[in-house]
């Protein structure tokens, strides 16, 4: 059996080569560029990128995409479900936060980031508050592991978001309807009210343009009279929405407590832990609820942290020790 012969026997083979076909049609001819193998590496896995704000865009009351494009040169590429670490400087305080490219891979020329406000966030509000068009930023490379691969993963794929959770999956759907590749996607999407929606409006148009996306919105705090799917994404409601589960492949991003229920809910539908890919979202909504959290301690507890240099800071019990030390101007690089 010759090696041409077994390659043609691996599961997923010949995704790989109409996906290869496709990006063909689509891509670039790097034969143009031959002899320069430095020039190109460095374009492709620069260490940082200095990026500047072009364009501001209102999702939701409390979510804004800041669309991001190259002081100068190009963009490296990178996977649908990568991030980048954005450094900012906030009153002397240089930190950074990780944000998942909502853009597709096939938008060269732009990374969408989309931000939404969280509370004690001490970023995030200055992302939304703050920032301007024009204002620059250093950011680091793509990163991450949370992205589809042919090989493995199938073509029948089903998202779990639950809030800001969406943003690695909107880079996903934009590139899978944009570029026709032949992926199956169904999206779950929990959000607390029908305002706090992300790209609702472009979800609805794709999925009406597009016969290989579907999504199922379900709101966990309706307001009266709404009469789509309430409470939680449970596997019944899965099993309901798409039959048998088996062979399909679930990503879930979102909040702590939505990655943890919806991972024992499909683990009760039989679903193997092979089959699901996690990225999480922020720290829990309420800590206070989370398996083990000591019962004599309250949410406005403050507590002493010493630090390694003999410092010590006062916290609240409940906010994350990142967020407590960058208030002090301590900061630990989120990549």
């Amino acid at each position: 059996m010759s090696l041409k012969d077994v390659i043609h026997d691996i599961e997923g083979y010949q995704d790989i080569q109409r996906e290869i076909a496709i990006l063909k049609k689509y891509g670039y001819d790097h034969s143009i560029r031959r002899g320069q193998l430095d020039t190109i590496l460095g374009m492709l896995h620069p260490k940082s990128l200095r990026l500047r704000v072009s364009e501001i865009i209102d999702e939701t009351e409390t979510t804004k995409t800041l669309r991001l494009v190259p002081v100068q040169g190009y963009l490296p590429p990178f996977q649908a479900g990568q991030y980048i670490s954005l450094v900012v400087e906030i009153d002397g305080i240089v930190t950074s936060r990780d944000y998942s490219i909502s853009s597709s891979p096939s938008q060269i020329g732009y990374f969408d980031i989309t931000v939404r406000r969280v509370s004690d966030g001490f970023v995030s509000e200055y992302l939304l508050e703050e920032t301007e068009q024009g204002d620059e930023f250093t950011s680091s490379a793509p990163a991450g592991n949370f992205y589809y691969n042919p090989l493995i993963h199938g073509r029948d794929l089903v998202f779990v978001a639950g809030g800001s959770g969406i943003t690695p999956f909107m880079s996903m759907i934009r590139e899978v309807t944009g570029r026709g590749f032949d992926r199956r996607i169904h999206l779950f999407y929990g959000s607390q009210s029908p305002d706090d929606i992300i790209f609702g409006q472009e979800i609805e148009d794709r999925s009406r343009r597009h016969a290989n996306f579907t999504c199922t919105t379900v709101i966990s705090e309706p307001p009266s009279g709404y009469r789509g799917h309430t409470g939680f994404i449970t596997g019944r409601l899965m099993k309901e929405v798409l039959g048998d589960l088996t062979g399909k492949m679930f990503f879930l991003c979102g909040p702590e407590a939505m990655y943890a229920f919806c991972r024992k809910e499909l683990e009760q539908e039989g679903i193997p832990s092979r089959r699901i890919r996690v990225e999480m979202y922020g720290p829990p909504k309420n800590v206070t609820s989370c398996q083990g959290w000591p019962e004599h301690i309250a949410a406005d507890t403050e507590v002493s942290v010493n630090i390694k240099d003999g410092k010590s800071i006062t916290v609240r019990s409940t906010e994350p020790l990142m967020n407590s030390l960058e208030r002090v101007g301590i900061v630990i690089p989120s990549l």
